[in-house]
């Protein structure tokens, strides 16, 4: 790796020279990937989405993020190449990741949690609250949210439509059919290709099934109680089919004080469509 690959500390800059590690916590070996500026500062915990690994994110959007401040990418019990019996609750899933993150040695961090990794997030915080300071959710919702229930669904028959159309299922899901949405979709998906070798171990039909049923379970479920203090942004798309954007508003409600952005022609790909835009909010939010 030359110099300009690499940041104080040994940590890759890049996500496709990023190391997946394991540590071993909650009886479980868990993956991660590190990367980034470690400048002594707090650490930015990333949760990935439904039916993803680690090589699931977007290398333009991690890159950006980890230009000033130390990025961790942490797995779920199950899921590529973590082992052990994958969860089918969101409550198990952040308990999973809280121990992780005590494992690796880490008493406050910041959370980044994407879609799925959002529902994660917002449990993260009410069980273990004096864990995290701020957290950033991209689109996400509140237990109970608005259409959340048919998220099952409506992920189900675009992927059918995918398969049948020979277009890659994160195309429709992810991204707008505008002009505007393909150019972006086309991108993304080039993009996904730039990690070529150390690969995470791809995801399993079973992991997929397991994870919708706890999407189904947070969408049907009330709102558990505990309040979060730390500073909160939610960012979200206006044509967002998987999680409808009223989402927003409704983390607003859940949790009062929150910054909320809506990002115009974007689906639920809002982060793989605004790239730049995003970490720079991101940047600015977690600026102390």
């Amino acid at each position: 790796m030359t110099e300009t690959q690499q940041r104080s500390g040994g940590l890759p800059v890049r996500f496709v020279d990023a190391t997946t590690r394991a540590v071993t916590a909650a009886g479980a070996p868990f993956v991660y990937r590190e990367l980034g500026a470690d400048n002594g500062g707090i650490p930015l915990v990333g949760l990935t989405h439904l039916g993803a690994n680690l090589d699931s994110w977007d290398p333009e959007f991690v890159d950006a993020l980890a230009e000033k401040r130390r990025v961790i990418l942490l797995g779920y019990r199950g899921v590529g190449a973590s082992t052990g019996s994958v969860r089918d609750r969101f409550e198990d899933m952040a308990a999973d990741a809280i121990a992780v993150v005590r494992a690796l040695g880490l008493s406050r961090v910041d959370l980044f949690g994407l879609s799925m990794g959002g529902m994660v997030a917002q449990e993260i915080i009410r069980q273990a609250p004096d864990l995290v300071e701020r957290v950033i959710l991209a689109g996400t919702g509140p237990q109970h949210g608005p259409g959340l229930t048919a998220m099952t669904g409506v992920t189900v028959r675009t992927i059918l439509r995918g398969v049948v159309s020979f277009t890659d299922p994160t195309t429709l899901l992810f991204f707008t059919r505008t002009r505007a949405g393909k150019q972006a979709a086309r991108a993304y998906q080039a993009r996904m290709k730039r990690r070529r070798i150390g690969r995470d171990t791809p995801v399993t039909p079973g992991v997929f099934r397991a994870q919708l049923r706890a999407v189904n379970r947070w969408g049907h479920q009330q709102q558990a109680g505990g309040a979060f203090a730390g500073r909160m942004l939610v960012l979200h798309g206006d044509r967002d089919r998987m999680v409808p954007p009223a989402n927003a508003e409704a983390l607003r409600d859940r949790f009062p004080g929150s910054e909320v952005l809506l990002f115009p022609d974007s689906g639920h790909g809002v982060v793989f469509q605004n790239c730049r835009a995003i970490a720079d909010a991101t940047h600015r939010f977690l600026q102390r």
